[in-house]
């Protein structure tokens, strides 16, 4: 059985979404020791830019007519869809950049729409599936912030993941990270504390939840 990760964040090291995402795949494989991770590291190793408009044009053309490139896209969309089908929970780390949805997540989700079992009008491979999305902001984006509304990423990412490819999803969501980095927040060193005690204890808690929709479906 399999737990399929995807962290979008452009660094390795000191990353908080990839930080904080551990603690959901800790809390995973402490219910299920043996279980595999698939892991999809899009942030480092990101699906070229192309790809999407190729496997779209794919679609509108006979599979003997399509040329190497739209070939290549179908098989890398349906390789990403097959991922996804063949895991058990998703787990995605995904960083705001720059007010929007990392563009490295964006071209992954956009070639992941790109296969037919995901296409617009279908059933979604993904129906049902249990699925935790971590989201990481350096400053703080709540209601009467100045940057209130400012933060076009994760109401996106809900629409994509729950709406889209119904997603049973959690969320795990953590602010001010960038306190102790940009001296202008250095204020606010008591409340990113609080903020990201919040975020790591709902990180664990959706953890176990992941690890127990699983329990129940093989269960059932």
């Amino acid at each position: 059985m399999t737990l399929f990760r995807l962290d979008a964040s452009i660094r390795v090291e000191g990353s908080h979404s990839r930080e904080i995402a551990d603690l959901v795949e800790h809390e995973w494989l402490g219910a299920h020791p043996d279980d595999a991770v698939l892991r999809r590291h899009v942030g480092s190793e990101p699906v070229p830019a192309t790809v999407w408009a190729d496997a779209v044009s794919a679609a509108y053309v006979p599979e003997d007519q399509r040329t190497p490139a739209q070939r290549d896209a179908a098989a890398l969309a349906a390789q990403a869809v097959d991922e996804l089908v063949a895991a058990d929970a998703l787990l995605f780390a995904v960083p705001l950049y720059n007010f929007g949805v990392s563009q490295h997540f964006k071209t992954w989700a956009d070639l992941v729409i790109a296969d037919p079992r995901m296409a617009a009008g279908t059933e979604p491979a993904t129906a049902g599936k249990p699925a935790v999305l971590v989201t990481v902001r350096g400053g703080s984006y709540a209601a009467g912030t100045p940057r209130e509304g400012w933060d076009h990423a994760t109401g996106w990412m809900r629409r994509i993941l729950a709406d889209v490819w119904k997603l049973d999803l959690q969320v795990v969501e953590s602010e001010f990270t960038l306190v102790g980095v940009n001296p202008a927040l250095d204020q606010f060193a008591d409340l990113a504390r609080d903020l990201r005690q919040q975020a790591e204890q709902d990180a664990r808690a959706h953890g176990r939840s992941l690890a127990a929709g699983r329990s129940a479906r093989i269960a059932a």
